[in-house]
């Protein structure tokens, strides 16, 4: 099932049907087949795991290209933020939580922000890119920027690299001239699925 992030043109979320036996699950965290109708379209040109210990707080970044995101094991709150000015959802966080064993998978395209916070110790969050190895983002916002009114879990100290600890407020990355301009998509690129 394909579902619209509300608010964040050409932000999806999947939910892959996940089969479990005595020997434990399956699931297609990635399957083309759900991805290729959806605009923009996703052309991975690399693929990433992170495994985090709980409190782990990695983003807000967006590279210039799609992203498509899966949780394989643990628990993990998810933040995506459009930072495309212009855009309809510009600056509003939405959040979700993922779980290793569910099956689900956020498709962002090129200008939206994302972020995940470790909830559990071993966390293991898989990605595909559409920018190629070693491209930096093109634009990262503090992750704990009190304008954002992100609901972090209190009961937990993030722990932040020291690139995102340095990010700007989105207030700053806007006057700096950090992000990007939202392009609408042409008329009939939406998806078939409903």
């Amino acid at each position: 099932m394909v579902s619209p992030i509300p608010g964040v043109p050409g932000a999806w979320s999947l939910s892959m049907p996940v089969h479990e036996d005595l020997r434990g699950q399956v699931w297609s965290w990635f399957q083309s087949s759900q991805t290729d109708r959806l605009r923009p379209a996703l052309t991975p040109l690399r693929a990433a795991v992170t495994v985090s210990r709980r409190g782990a707080l990695r983003g807000i970044k967006y590279c210039d290209g799609a992203k498509y995101v899966s949780c394989l094991a643990g628990r993990v709150l998810e933040v995506v933020l459009d930072l495309r000015e212009g855009s309809p959802g510009f600056g509003r966080p939405h959040v979700l939580q993922m779980r290793g064993g569910e099956g689900t998978a956020l498709h962002l395209p090129a200008g939206v922000g994302h972020a995940c916070l470790a909830l559990t110790d071993g966390t293991v969050v898989a990605y595909l890119h559409e920018s190629p190895a070693g491209t930096p983002p093109e634009a990262s916002v503090h992750p704990l920027d009190p304008a954002l009114g992100i609901p972090w879990p209190q009961e937990l100290s993030p722990v932040l690299s020291d690139g995102d600890a340095a990010a700007p407020s989105l207030a700053a990355a806007r006057e700096l001239g950090l992000l990007p301009r939202f392009q609408p998509a042409p008329q009939g690129t939406g998806t078939d699925h409903q």
